[in-house]
């Protein structure tokens, strides 16, 4: 089992920067990729960020391409995701997640964390 807990969410306005961090505990040791989900309020949860076990590999979604970035420090076992130019429709409660394969679905993924909630006004 592994488990992550998400922290760094909160207010924000838009054009800021915030940076989410998902620590993992447990059984780290298996060569697990990392991502990042989001989900608005009355939407479906969405991809946003994946980052492989070596971190040499990275995808985003397009709605965050050169906004957002992925990364992954191995000695605290925590993945990072760097959200610049905030947006209101960035707004969600996002979702770290580990998995064996690397994936951009949620049925790809393995393990979850309980969410960190970002909010960004206009």
């Amino acid at each position: 089992q592994v488990q992550l807990v998400e922290s760094g969410g909160g207010l924000v306005q838009a054009g800021g920067s915030l940076r989410l961090s998902c620590a993992a505990s447990g059984r780290t040791n298996g060569g697990h990729a990392m991502g990042w989900f989001r989900q608005a309020p009355g939407k479906e949860r969405e991809f946003v960020a994946v980052i492989s076990w070596s971190g040499g590999s990275t995808r985003y979604a397009d709605s965050v391409k050169g906004r957002f970035t992925i990364s992954r420090e191995y000695a605290k076992d925590t993945a990072y995701l760097q959200m610049n130019i905030l947006k209101p429709e960035d707004t969600a409660v996002y979702y770290c997640a580990a998995a064996r394969t690397m994936g951009t679905s949620r049925d790809d993924m393995d393990y979850w964390g309980k969410g960190t909630l970002v909010t960004v006004s206009s």
